[in-house]
């Protein structure tokens, strides 16, 4: 007889218990992650189609949710062919590849550049500036892949 192998995952414990065994208010919760996490990934699947919506950082937010809400479309969304490798390897290391931070930062500098060619407000672009800023930022200090 061959011995059992078993291994953890890098979860909660209650994300992989019965929704029955659970206390109630966690119970009550775990729908409410659920939902957040099926309204994030359609958003980030609307981004894919919209160059002004972002896909990425919708999918990993559904991908949290999921943890919380449902192991098993966690389970689901890490399978899947397209958004699983970008989800493990954030979850694993926290890296975006190089050339998807280029991308990231020359579409918001594109955006910008075309919101001020066609006339928006000052306002607007000020709002757009600080926060497209601040989006770089963060996307280029995190560690490469």
């Amino acid at each position: 007889m061959q011995p059992r192998v078993t291994f953890a995952l890098p979860r909660p414990i209650s994300a992989f218990m019965p929704v029955t065994d659970l206390p109630p208010p966690i119970r009550r919760i775990r729908p409410l992650w659920t939902l957040a996490g099926v309204v994030s990934l359609a958003l980030g699947i609307i981004g894919i189609a919209l160059p002004v919506m972002p896909t990425t950082p919708f999918v990993l937010l559904a991908a949290l949710c999921f943890g919380k809400g449902s192991p098993r479309l966690h389970a689901w969304l890490l399978g899947h062919r397209y958004f699983g490798p970008m989800i493990a390897d954030w979850e694993a290391t926290g890296a975006i590849p190089r050339h998807i931070k280029y991308w990231a930062c020359g579409s918001m500098a594109v955006t910008f550049a075309a919101c001020a060619a066609l006339g928006v407000p000052g306002r607007v672009l000020i709002a757009q500036a600080v926060l497209m800023t601040i989006g770089a930022g963060y996307v280029l200090t995190r560690p490469d892949r």
